[in-house]
């Protein structure tokens, strides 16, 4: 059984009744009711405010609620948060009873109560049909311990499945089997910067928020004599309640910064605590307040205070570097991660809106470098994919920005990782290269620049260079890796150690099932490993996902420096059955 309801749907009609329910028609016979029925499975009924449906599989059920829930994703990406209509799904095996064209019973009882302790965009599964779907379905499921649900005498076991704003499932909070292990303290000051609490009472405030929490991550991430978790990772517990001491092992740091901020018109007040995560002592706690123009400024006191409370000494070119002065609006945060919400979707729509959204963000602060720098990965994206006509002017607008960005800041790490995956694409692996250590050197906590750095050397041949710039990408983004698991995947395959990169491609699948990069490394590392078999259904999986994919337009997409290193990849491919 799969119940399906609208989260704070009586908050939607109490702000726009009409609305909402149009909305919601559109949502459940444009969307959730095609899908039921995709994976044979039969619409009881709509309850109002969401759907009852029965299926023959549990395996079909949780594979159709994934895909509403990803397709609802998308249709929020660009809707306001206030007017977002999120489901949240509860799935249960068990007996029913039949009358006419309704049905009862214990098992439409508990899918309705999984449903109802589900997070908005959310799964929640029952004990039973988490036994039936273990190892039949792409997606980890994270236990949830007994549950006392609503009029159900005993506690059940239950199961969630997270999924992100993209609409892709989410990893559990804790680390891979494979890294269970705790992470050896560096010997130098590591630090979290977890996501500010909004205090304003206004969801509409959350852009804002996480803008001012990630602006402290990335001042620090510049400072040598740190290491600083990337935000990938650290942001995962956003809106947990966990245990500091917790966290600090999770992630394999001594110190967590948390705080809060509240915004009440044109004043605002920060509120931020670090904290060691051996004892969950205090080190250093204080308030600010200013107006929102001075926001910038108040930002850079905190992090001020952080390196002289972890007696962390900067050179004279750090201070430079680190503490150098800002300016424009902090509004551009709300228009920026926006942007990037809808960026990691990696489609054309939706590249297209975040270009927008990056776009808008920069009428409202023409320096805001970060911006720059997404907004040059974006046009570089729509130059490669072909979605652009004018291949080379998209290419010349996204190196502008990188110039525009260092001409506002020559010390512009984004600057310079932006500069890098254009150079990439345009075949100028120099140039790339260059960036990449350019980038690492002003900035030797940012792991999406050593994960560039890596991309870089794996297509100009160093793919031992690679593997290591992956794995110290990866210590700084414990928990959310992918992008980087992919390509360390990749020099494994090209280093011969065939089992390492079948097996991380692997696990990146479990996560993004259709990742066509992991999905290419899976088939290529099979085929040489001796299991054609394998290979060519995971060549089927591609093309049934990508049916216009051939091997001679999916070697263009990729900008070896080599052809024989390009023919490494693509032989064990084309002989999987990817059509010439």
């Amino acid at each position: 059984m799969l119940a399906a309801d609208v989260a704070g749907y009586s908050r939607l009609t109490g702000l726009d009744e009409e609305g909402t329910h149009v909305r919601l028609r559109e949502r459940l016979r444009g969307l959730a009711d095609p899908k039921i029925s995709e994976h044979r499975g039969k619409v009881v009924k709509h309850t109002g405010d969401g759907v009852l449906a029965e299926f023959g599989s549990v395996v079909d059920a949780v594979r159709c609620a994934i895909e509403v829930q990803r397709g609802m994703a998308e249709q929020n990406a660009t809707m306001p948060q206030v007017k977002r209509i999120e489901f949240r799904v509860g799935i249960h095996v068990g007996d029913i009873i039949v009358d006419g064209n309704d049905i009862f019973g214990d098992g439409v009882n508990i899918a309705a109560r999984l449903e109802g302790i589900a997070e908005p965009g959310g799964v929640c599964i029952s004990d039973d049909a988490q036994r039936q779907v273990r190892g039949k379905v792409d997606f980890a499921f994270e236990d949830m311990g007994p549950q006392n649900l609503k009029n159900i005498v005993e506690p059940m076991r239950a199961w969630r499945l997270r999924m992100n704003a993209s609409g892709s499932a989410t990893a559990p909070i804790e680390p891979p089997v494979e890294s269970m292990q705790a992470l050896a303290l560096p010997d130098k000051p590591s630090i979290a910067v977890l996501p500010f609490e909004n205090m304003s009472g206004d969801v509409e405030q959350e852009y804002f928020v996480d803008g001012i929490a990630e602006d402290v991550l990335t001042t620090l991430s510049k400072i040598h004599e740190l290491m600083v978790i990337a935000r990938n990772s650290s942001f995962v517990f956003k809106k947990q309640t966990r245990d500091i001491r917790e966290i600090g092992r999770t992630l394999g740091v001594r110190y967590v910064l948390e705080g809060s901020v509240r915004k009440a018109g044109n004043r605002v007040r920060l509120a931020a605590q670090l904290i060691d995560s051996l004892n969950g002592g205090h080190v250093w706690a204080d308030r600010f307040e200013g107006d929102l123009d001075d926001v910038f400024e108040l930002q850079d006191r905190i992090t001020q205070d952080i390196v002289a409370a972890l007696e962390v000494r900067l050179t004279f070119g750090e201070e430079v570097r680190v503490w150098r002065k800002r300016s424009g609006s902090p509004l551009v945060y709300e228009h920026f991660h926006k942007g990037r919400t809808l960026y990691v979707n990696f489609a054309k729509h939706t590249h297209a809106q975040a270009r927008g959204e990056f776009e808008r963000a920069l009428e409202i602060n023409p320096v805001f470098t970060p911006a720059l720098g997404l907004l040059g990965f974006t046009l570089t994206d729509q130059a490669r994919f072909g979605w652009e006509k004018d291949e080379a002017t998209t290419y010349e607008a996204a190196l502008e920005c990188a110039a525009r960005a260092l001409a506002v800041d020559p010390n512009s790490d984004e600057a310079y990782v932006t500069l890098g995956y254009t150079r990439l694409y345009q075949r100028r692996h120099d140039d790339a290269l260059a960036a990449g250590e350019k980038a690492i050197a002003l900035s030797p906590n940012n792991a999406g620049a050593y994960h560039m750095a890596a991309l870089f050397h794996s297509y100009d041949g160093n793919f031992r260079k690679a593997a290591q710039y992956e794995e110290q990408a990866q210590r700084l983004s414990p928990l959310r890796r992918n992008e980087s698991m992919v390509d360390a995947a990749r020099a494994k395959f090209h280093l011969g150690d065939l089992v390492a990169a079948r097996d991380v491609a692997c696990r990146v699948l479990t996560e993004k099932p259709r990742w066509l990069t992991a999905q290419s490394i899976l088939a290529a590392a099979l085929w040489n490993l001796g299991n054609e078999d394998k290979a060519r259904v995971t060549v089927k999986k591609i093309l049934a996902h990508h049916p216009n994919l051939t091997a001679s337009r999916w070697a263009q997409r990729l900008p070896y420096r080599h052809q024989k290193d390009l023919d490494v990849f693509m032989t064990p491919l084309r002989l999987a059955g990817l059509p010439e």
